[in-house]
């Protein structure tokens, strides 16, 4: 039998199926007398909940990186929620309830009211909200969580996992993770993406599946139970072969980024916190290519300070010794909203008050940033690059506001070094004036995810469009091939910082535009590397 769904991290796993023992909290509505009483087992419970989730998300940031590891902290603060605290204390002492149906009354409403929103991230939130009511009825219950079981590792299969019940899994029990429900921007696939587990979603398995072989299929979407001999020999063949392909892959350690025919280009990790150093360095990354800063303020409850944000720029300049970082500035709105900034709500976000939009409208966040920024580029090499420039103005502008911090650090005799000052080419426009915006800045990278969706005017968040999405489109390499002659003619190295960066289909043909650099993610350093080496850029 062969069931389809959707592919959340590619790779083979091959072993007995398991579904996954979730503890399902039976909650009954019981009178109680003692009003006061029920409460404090309410509070008491939440604060037990907390504390878990705390344990949770230092366990996380060990295995999975702090940016990944925040939905913990995330999940610290919703138990918190006034509106979510006084929903469930109002019912025990309006209703005289049980402390567990009081929460799981407010679980249901606030979920259904979640995922009623059309925003995909508040969305989201709905699992979320069912976590965290379901831990605290779990506490109250005494009830014990699901677990894996037994001693070989297992395709894990669920109806869903959330974020608390991935993160406490045993690692070395879990080849594979597939469920029935989820989404590919949920937090649950972004844990198993960092972890490198392939795992699928939307496969509508039965329960007689138990225990039975099966193989996941992370590059097709597709699990097949109780596989015959023939497709069970070609999934082990394609296993071992991927397995392969990691152990040559990792020769590759220390050796250059140069065709066969010996032209050199920058291969440099794209990363979104400190906690992915680590990776970038074991991959053998040349640099940080993009280093998502706005994840600092998305990991926030208020605009992160000036020191918290140097001590961040510092840590990761002074861990890559001497190697490149690339600071995008503030890149918050569209898909990526922040409470504290309180933004309203528009009709097309990924257009709208945005990125360097918000930064040049409230300077003093913009100059806080910049601050901490050029302080922590005493400890390293550190570049600047703004994001969704549409014009020479707005350069202009950039450059005002940089000279004013930089007179002030000096006033103040606080250290710093010159930081090479670049744009990201991610729009229509900017692409059409690269020769002029070449003529203000030290580089180019170029933003593959936005540039196709404003050049093909398709949302990339529209799963309905996704066969109409065309990242190989030839406007889009026109327009790159435009960048990379406009950028040279007048002085700047440029590169892509994209998804497209990583696709090594494409890599020979970045070569021969004349791309100075890449960056991806860690893990595809490597891969990217073997493609460059197999190559030749002179026909």
């Amino acid at each position: 039998m062969v069931l389809e769904g959707k592919s959340v991290f590619g790779g083979i796993a091959i072993g007995r199926l398991s579904i996954y023992n979730k503890k399902e909290n039976q909650v009954k509505r019981e009178k109680i007398t003692d009003v006061e009483a029920e409460i404090t087992r309410f509070t008491d419970a939440k604060e037990t909940a907390k504390e878990q989730l705390k344990g949770f998300y230092e366990k996380a940031v060990k295995e999975v990186g702090e940016v990944n590891a925040a939905i913990f902290e995330v999940h610290q603060m919703m138990l918190d929620d006034l509106d979510y605290v006084e929903s469930i204390t109002n019912m025990i002492r309006t209703q005289e309830v049980n402390a567990e149906f009081a929460v799981a009354s407010t679980g249901d409403n606030f979920s259904k009211m979640f995922a009623a929103m059309d925003d995909d991230y508040m969305k989201e939130r709905a699992a979320d909200v069912k976590d965290i009511s379901n831990r605290v009825i779990s506490i109250l219950q005494n009830a014990e969580n699901g677990s894996v079981t037994g001693e070989k590792p297992v395709i894990l299969l669920a109806d869903d996992l959330a974020p608390s019940e991935t993160v406490q899994l045993d690692k070395s029990k879990v080849l594979s993770f597939v469920t029935r429900h989820g989404s590919t921007n949920s937090h649950t696939a972004i844990l198993a993406r960092t972890m490198n587990i392939p795992a699928l979603i939307g496969i509508d398995f039965s329960e007689d599946v138990n225990g039975k072989m099966g193989i996941v299929d992370g590059y097709t979407g597709k699990l097949y139970i109780e596989p015959d001999e023939e497709t069970m020999k070609k999934y082990e063949a394609k296993k071992a072969e991927d397995e392969n392909k990691k152990r040559l892959l990792l020769e590759l350690k220390g050796k250059e980024n140069v065709t066969l025919d010996g032209k050199k280009i920058n291969l440099y990790a794209n990363i979104g916190g400190v906690a992915d150093v680590a990776n970038a360095l074991s991959n053998d990354a040349g640099g940080i290519g993009l280093f998502r800063s706005e994840f600092l303020y998305l990991e926030s409850e208020d605009y992160p300070t000036e020191e918290a944000q140097f001590a961040a720029y510092k840590t990761v300049a002074e861990n890559m010794a001497g190697k490149k970082v690339i600071i995008r500035t503030l890149d918050i709105g569209a898909d990526k909203q922040v409470d504290y900034f309180h933004m309203e709500k528009e009709e097309n976000p990924a257009m709208g008050y945005r990125a360097i939009r918000i930064c040049l409208d409230r300077p003093e966040i913009f100059k806080t940033q910049l601050r901490a920024i050029y302080r922590a580029s005493y400890y390293g090499t550190i570049s600047i690059m703004f994001p969704m420039i549409i014009s020479v103005k707005e350069v202009k502008r950039i450059k005002e506001i940089v000279a004013e911090v930089k007179a002030e650090l000096t006033t103040e005799g606080i250290p710093f070094k010159d930081c090479e000052l670049g744009i990201m080419i991610e729009t229509p426009s900017a692409v059409m004036i690269s020769d002029l915006l070449a003529e203000e800045v030290d580089f180019f990278s170029i933003g593959t995810n936005d540039l196709t969706q404003y050049t093909l005017a398709i949302d990339r968040q529209n799963p309905k469009l996704d066969s109409f999405y065309d990242s190989h489109h030839e406007a889009i390499l026109r327009m790159l091939q435009m960048v990379v002659d406009n950028g040279h003619k007048h002085g700047c190295w440029v590169g892509i910082c994209g998804e497209l960066g990583a696709d090594t289909t494409l890599t020979s043909t970045f070569l021969k535009m004349g791309f100075d650099e890449l960056s991806v993610s860690p893990a595809m350093i490597l891969r990217v590397r073997e493609e460059i080496r197999n190559t030749k850029v002179e026909e």
